[in-house]
């Protein structure tokens, strides 16, 4: 994306950061699933950057699968009505599964989906979130994996969007209320 020299987004974290940050969660899932199979679900279409990038750090036998939710809004303010736009297309019982977000923000969606995988009895069942934004989480809910704990600003990049823009963005960075669009 070509944005000009005077309206740079400020970087908050680079590709260099990221990528590393990436293959140490790939290592600890590596460790945590010696010898099991997983399956990680990506919650479209922000976290399909994180997820390739994740998938392939990590070293046991592994497949995917996606889900797309909506939010109902009125308004700025979010109802905390979720609806699964596509559901998995394989079945998860009795296997490891991984859903991967690209942020824990509110936790609404994540404790959604929470609920509904867990009704499919999975083995197992955690969370890998590129970014967690603890200042507004409304949803009593934790990711086992975290790339990055971030302020309370809107970010943009490495799959994240504002109004489907930005999303091509190699880094996260952060987009200002007065950015131009």
């Amino acid at each position: 994306m070509n944005i000009p020299a005077s309206q740079q987004l400020l970087v908050l974290y680079s590709r260099e950061q990221i990528e590393k940050r990436v293959a140490e969660l790939g290592e600890a899932i590596t460790r945590d699933y010696a010898g099991e199979s997983i399956v990680m679900i990506g919650v479209l279409k922000g976290s399909a950057i994180f997820l390739a990038d994740l998938a392939r750090s990590v070293r046991v036998d592994c497949s995917f699968d996606f889900v797309a939710v909506s939010s109902y809004k009125k308004g700025r303010t979010t109802s905390g009505a979720v609806k699964l736009m596509k559901d998995l297309d394989e079945p998860i019982e009795g296997k490891h599964v991984i859903i991967v977000e690209d942020i824990l923000d509110t936790g609404i969606t994540l404790g959604y989906l929470r609920k509904v995988f867990l009704g499919h009895h999975p083995k197992s069942l955690k969370i890998a979130a590129c970014l967690d934004k603890p200042a507004r989480r409304i949803e009593p809910i934790e990711a086992d994996y975290v790339g990055f704990s971030i302020p309370n600003q809107f970010v943009v990049g490495y799959g994240m969007d504002y109004a489907e823009k930005f999303r091509n963005l190699p880094d996260i960075c952060i987009l200002p209320p007065d950015f131009p669009l």
